[in-house]
């Protein structure tokens, strides 16, 4: 008897301490509510972490761009989207990691009847921003897509929307949320990583996010950018310091995922080399940023041939700044800004400055920012080959050709820029063992796994868009 008293006595203490066996299956390692300041945060991370990793599983644009080049494989610049899963990457962790994750720390603000409404308000404001932002990178890099049925765990095979129609509901979201903003109070405030719940910065961000929407679609439909344009253009960045940036800090897993991949403390890969296509005209200009940008051989900066193999001792390799783990990701800058209000005045867009003013601006944000002087920035711009007047090409080369500068580590940004204003002019790798007809990717192709689970709507989206093809312009793209 006593040895069963004994036995039923651990089990008997066991069960007094919860209301019901099924407390025995929560896990408490793992949150089973989640607070949405902490998804807010998480899809800040996971959009900067797909923006900023040079991983050739996820992010090849800083190759199409050409201003990397590799040592040992060539898939990648020479245009290969199938033999990694590289569409797949990059659709799964914006669709999952950004914006599902937006979407939930939405519902929860919604659904929560203590905060104060301005508070809520500026919640809101903050999440429908990096959504539309999350969701403009989607549309700018597939085309059509699913939206209006994205989301939804019960229906897992959404239908594709028009690019178009998203992108014009984007902007129209965009416009309801910025008034939406009081500067007088706080929204997400720890857990805004790029402004601690200073909201106007948040104005000056959205509507700096409208200004760039907007002159995407400039060649498409001039009529309506002008006026998204103009009333943008008051509210944007100002300084350097407005910038939309993601703080890695040093210590793995959130650290900058370059270092990851680059840095020696990390990874003993030797992957990439600056690309001569990008370097040679640098060199040209005697850049003052090269030496953030790349290191030197024997003390010059020395581009890789791209496309082709390359000997990594040989050619300047990624510079120490950017495969430092606390290297901000960037969403957005100063510099482009003033890239755009140049661009914007000669199209007529508006009349505020000149676009000389405009780019030289924007130039040298570029270069203070990496660490130069006002005074290297100034000697840089009076180059004739720099100086706006004298800058060789049309307006749209000599911008495209200092923006694709001034986006250096920016691959996915300096791809759009370079599809939207056609210049710098880049050719794909020809001769020797490149094989005959490599186009640069226009777009990125639809993942695989949307061919095997959702292929009616992936098939009328590719008939929809003329060809679910590298070579297939979005509607956007008109020249």
């Amino acid at each position: 008897m006593k040895k069963l008293i004994i036995l039923f006595l651990p089990i008997l203490l066991l069960t007094a301490c919860v209301d019901s066996l099924e407390e025995y299956n929560v896990d408490e390692k793992r949150a089973s509510a989640v607070p949405a300041v902490t998804l807010f945060t998480n899809s800040l991370k996971g959009l900067a972490d797909v923006l900023t990793t040079p991983s050739v599983n996820t992010n090849n644009f800083r190759l199409y761009v050409q201003q990397w080049s590799t040592t040992t494989y060539l898939d990648e610049p020479r245009y290969n989207l199938t033999a990694r899963t590289i569409p797949q990457s990059m659709w799964q962790f914006i669709y999952r990691d950004a914006l599902a994750d937006l979407e939930e720390s939405k519902r929860i603000v919604n659904e929560n009847t203590d905060l104060a409404a301005a508070v809520k308000s500026n919640q809101l404001a903050q999440i429908e921003i990096m959504e539309v932002y999350a969701w403009s990178i989607l549309v700018n890099t597939f085309g059509d897509v699913p939206y209006s049925e994205a989301l939804d765990a019960s229906n897992p095979l959404p239908k594709y929307d028009d690019a178009k129609t998203i992108y014009d509901d984007l902007l129209a979201r965009l416009d309801a949320a910025l008034p939406t903003i009081s500067t007088a109070a706080t929204g997400f405030t720890a857990g805004d990583l790029l402004y601690k719940g200073n909201m106007a910065a948040w104005v000056k961000f959205g509507n700096s996010l409208k200004l760039k929407m907007a002159m995407t679609i400039a060649d498409s439909d001039a009529a309506k950018a002008k006026t998204l344009v103009a009333a943008a253009a008051p509210n944007v960045f100002t300084s350097n310091a407005d910038k939309a940036a993601f703080p890695y800090i040093a210590s793995p897993p959130n650290y900058n995922p370059i270092a990851q991949n680059l840095n020696i403390l990390y990874s003993t890969r030797q992957d990439y080399v600056g690309a001569a296509t990008f370097i040679t005209p640098m060199n040209q200009l005697n850049d003052p940023r090269r030496s953030s940008f790349f290191t030197t051989v024997n003390g010059n900066f020395v581009g890789g041939n791209y496309g082709f193999l390359n000997t990594y001792a040989n050619f300047s390799k990624v510079g120490t700044k950017i495969i430092e783990p606390t290297l901000e990701g960037l969403f957005m800058d100063y510099s482009e800004v003033e890239f755009f209000l140049a661009e914007a005045v000669e199209r007529q867009f508006i009349t505020t400055g000149t676009a000389a003013e405009h780019y030289e601006k924007a130039i040298t944000a570029s270069i203070t920012y990496w660490g130069g002087t006002a005074a290297e920035a100034a000697a840089y711009i009076a180059q004739p080959g720099v100086a706006y007047a004298t800058a060789p090409g049309d307006y749209k080369t000599k911008i495209g050709t200092q923006k694709w500068f001034a986006l250096y580590n920016r691959g996915y940004e300096a791809w759009v820029e370079w599809r939207r204003l056609d210049a710098p002019k880049l050719s794909p790798p020809t001769g020797g063992n490149a094989p005959a007809g490599l186009a640069i990717p226009v777009r990125i192709i639809y993942p695989i796994n949307e061919q095997t689970l959702n292929p009616e709507s992936r098939e009328a989206a590719a008939t929809a868009i003329g060809g679910d093809l590298a070579s297939t312009k979005l509607w956007w793209d008109k020249f």
